[in-house]
Formats: structure tokens, C-alpha cells, sequence
């Protein structure tokens, strides 16, 4: 980047830079703002391209596969089932490609602000991990409020229990850089040892069940994976489920929640000989499943169409029962397969095959002494497997907070990726 005026540093730099470190910030209010900021970093990035007259940056296939993506959900939302909703969602959802585009040239440009973004996940985790643990001891947080329910924990997000989903699907990115920015051996980095340790008993106090599963699958993948990082992964996992423990000692109900409640939704505390009788995760996640892949039986190819689970589940065709319906299906590949069809669902088998081929290649050079990723690459794929693992209930993939909290982690590795072949 050439900038011929303090103006053009800060609308080209300087603005993007600060939109993109105060996102962990952001997404704690809910996605007004970080779609806000997303969207100024767009604009910044495009105007600057169009000024510059260069696009090189757009030249790969990682861009052009995301366009073809992007110009299917625009044919799909006009061709099949229209609705204004589904056309909202298919046109904007371009901004999510020139995002990981635009942050991934700034972190090529001038990598120093990653420290900034850092310290924002930093903050963030601090600030959550002290008010959740108040509201779990005095039953609100310290600005007073309770949650709808006395067995979960939401800190800052209110009504919105999702304080577990936010701190599982960032403490992958938040170890990542605190391994890049902070070695082992340095003072700072025994603190963030006992912050990691803290945000994953959080999670599991939070009530959120999918969270826990996910901070654990994604320490088990860094555990595996790594070249380096087993013992400190492996400390911090182990320390974490002791403490989790002992507090469930003390306190049943967490434990409850996580294990017991879910044994009963997916009916496995009944000594259950039938397998008829058993449901995926729960008899209301089953309902959906069920309903949307009689959808997606009657729409092979295009779906019923982006946001249309919602308009169809009703529908006698497809309900199982009164608990058929919902805004979406509660799976990702469930919901790509019944709303986008067979085409759309290839998009999403694609990038999960591609996914597992590196990891699979990464695995097969370990065994020989070498290692195609870098630990800090690895942590980072360990967050990109939360949004690809799909034997799980999901958010709605069309989500705008979702995308965001799953898509910061591409930047990172497309950089890191790009940087490593450069120094080979």
C-alpha cells in the first residue's frame, strides 16, 4: 500500500485496522456492528482497489470458488421459491468474500496489528471471564442482569445465551496469536495459560452444550495435530476438566445440563433397547432433520430455497409433527441440503473434503518428522473445524454474527499460509 496523504492512511489503513480489532468488542453487542465494521472494511478495500486500479489480490482460486458459491445462492434465490429475504441475504453475502480478501492484504502489508486485535480478544475474554464467574456466584452479572434461566450463564449477552458459543469459537484464534505473539517461556505467558483455563470451565458453566463439545474437539485437534503444543494443550485441557470436577461436585447442576439433560433429550437414560426410540440429539432436532430431508427429496437439485425451511415446515408434505418447524433446521449440511439443494450442498462437501486433505497430508508428514502446517496454522484450523464438523446442531448458516465469528479465522491462515511459501 503507497498512501500519498494522511486522509488516504486513514481511510485505507488506519479505519480497517481499527474495524477489524475492535470486532471481538463488536460481537458481544450482537451483529449490527460487526456487520457495520465489515462492511466499512469493504468499502475501504474496494475503493482503494478502484483507485489503485489493482485487483491482483482478487486473482485466486480460493476468491474465484467463493464466486461461483456467491452467484449460485443469487441464482437460486431468484429461480426457486422467491423471496425478498433469501435475495437480501444471497446478494449481500459477497461481503464476507472481500472481507477475508481485504484483511488478508492488510496482514501481508503490515502485520503489526495483529497485536492489536489481540489485545481486543484479550480484554474481551477478561471482561467476560470476570463477569460470568460473578453472575455464577451471585446470580447476576455486574451490571445486574439475571438470565431467563437460573442454571445458564450469559455475562454480557443477556437474553442471548450464547456466552459459551462466543468463547469456544474464539479461544481457537485467541491461542492462536497468543502462541505467535508470545512464546512459552515468556512472564505474559503463564497468565494467558490461566486465562485458557478459566474461559473452558466457563463454557461449561455457561450450559451450552455445543460449546463444551467444540472446546474439545478443538483442543483434541491441537493435541494431535501439533507439533509442539501437546503438553501445553493437554495441561490446559486437563486442568480445566478438573476443575470442572470438582465444581461439579459441589454444584450438580452444571453437570446436569451438560450430560444428564442431553441423555434425556436424545432418550438414552431410559434403558432404550429399541433404536426406533432413541432421537438425534432431541426429539425436536430430530423433527427437523426429518422434515428437511423430505425437502430436500422433493427439491434434488435447487432446495426449497435460501430461507424458505421456515415457509415449508409447515407444510404436510414435510411436517414429522408440531415440532417440525423452526427458522432453520439446526444443522448446517441438513440446511444447505434441503435449502440449496444438491449444487449448493457440493459447494460445502468440496471445501470439507479439501479440509480433510490437508489435515490428512499433515498427518502422514508428521509421521515422517515433518509437518506441512505450523502450530500456529494448526490452531487455526482446530476453529475453521468447529463451522466444517457436522455431526452437531448448528446456527443458522446464513446468520450474519455466525459468518462473521467463523469467516475471522480465514484471513489469518490464507496470510500465514502465503507468508510460509514466500520464506521457503
Amino acid at each position: 500500500m503507497i498512501f500519498h496523504s494522511i486522509k488516504e492512511k486513514f481511510f485505507f489503513y488506519n479505519l480497517p485496522v481499527v474495524c477489524f480489532s475492535l470486532l471481538p468488542f463488536f460481537l458481544i453487542t450482537g451483529p449490527f456492528l460487526s456487520d457495520l465494521s465489515i462492511s466499512l472494511i469493504n468499502l475501504s478495500f474496494l475503493i482503494y482497489c478502484f483507485k489503485k486500479k489493482n485487483f491482483s489480490y482478487f486473482k485466486n482460486k480460493y476468491f474465484y470458488f467463493f464466486l461461483i458459491f456467491w452467484g449460485y445462492l443469487i441464482t437460486n434465490s431468484l429461480i426457486n421459491n422467491f423471496n425478498l429475504d433469501s435475495i437480501k441475504i444471497s446478494f449481500f453475502y459477497f461481503r464476507y468474500g472481500v472481507f477475508v480478501i481485504a484483511i488478508s492484504y492488510l496482514l501481508e502489508f503490515e502485520k503489526s496489528f495483529i497485536k492489536y486485535f489481540f489485545y481486543c480478544i484479550f480484554l474481551c475474554f477478561i471482561t467476560l471471564i470476570i463477569d460470568g464467574y460473578y453472575q455464577y456466584f451471585f446470580g447476576e452479572n455486574i451490571l445486574g442482569w439475571k438470565t431467563l434461566d437460573e442454571l445458564r450463564i450469559s455475562s454480557f449477552f443477556g437474553d442471548e445465551l450464547i456466552l459459551g458459543s462466543y468463547l469456544s469459537r474464539l479461544w481457537p484464534l485467541f491461542f492462536a496469536l497468543a502462541i505467535y505473539l508470545f512464546k512459552s517461556k515468556d512472564k505474559l505467558f503463564l497468565l494467558f495459560v490461566i486465562i485458557f483455563i478459566l474461559s473452558e470451565v466457563l463454557i461449561f458453566l455457561s450450559g451450552e452444550r455445543i460449546a463444551f463439545f467444540y472446546i474439545n474437539i478443538s483442543a483434541l485437534f491441537v493435541i494431535i495435530f501439533s507439533k509442539k503444543l501437546l503438553k501445553l494443550r493437554l495441561f490446559t485441557l486437563l486442568s480445566s476438566l478438573l476443575l470442572i470436577l470438582i465444581i461439579s461436585l459441589f454444584n450438580p447442576n452444571a453437570k446436569e445440563r451438560i450430560i444428564d439433560y442431553s441423555l434425556d433429550q436424545m432418550n438414552l437414560n431410559n434403558d432404550n433397547k429399541n433404536i426406533n426410540d432413541i432421537y438425534i440429539f432431541s426429539d425436536q432436532h430430530t423433527h427437523h432433520y426429518i422434515s428437511a430431508y423430505r425437502m430436500y427429496l422433493d427439491n434434488k437439485f435447487l432446495g426449497v430455497g435460501i430461507k424458505n425451511f421456515r415457509k415449508f415446515c409447515d407444510d404436510k408434505k414435510y411436517e414429522v409433527s408440531e415440532l417440525s418447524c423452526s427458522t432453520h433446521p439446526h444443522n448446517t449440511y441438513i440446511q444447505i441440503l434441503s435449502e440449496t439443494g444438491i449444487i449448493g450442498f457440493l459447494f460445502l462437501i468440496f471445501v470439507f473434503f479439501y479440509f480433510v486433505k490437508y489435515v490428512i497430508r499433515h498427518m502422514l508428514l508428521k509421521f515422517k518428522g515433518n509437518y506441512y502446517f505450523e502450530d500456529f496454522e494448526i490452531c487455526i484450523l482446530s476453529g475453521i473445524l468447529l463451522y466444517l464438523w457436522p455431526l452437531v446442531p448448528t446456527g443458522n448458516i446464513f446468520n450474519n454474527w455466525l459468518n462473521i465469528i467463523s469467516i475471522i479465522y480465514l484471513p489469518f491462515l490464507i496470510w500465514s499460509r502465503k507468508s510460509h511459501k514466500t520464506s521457503n
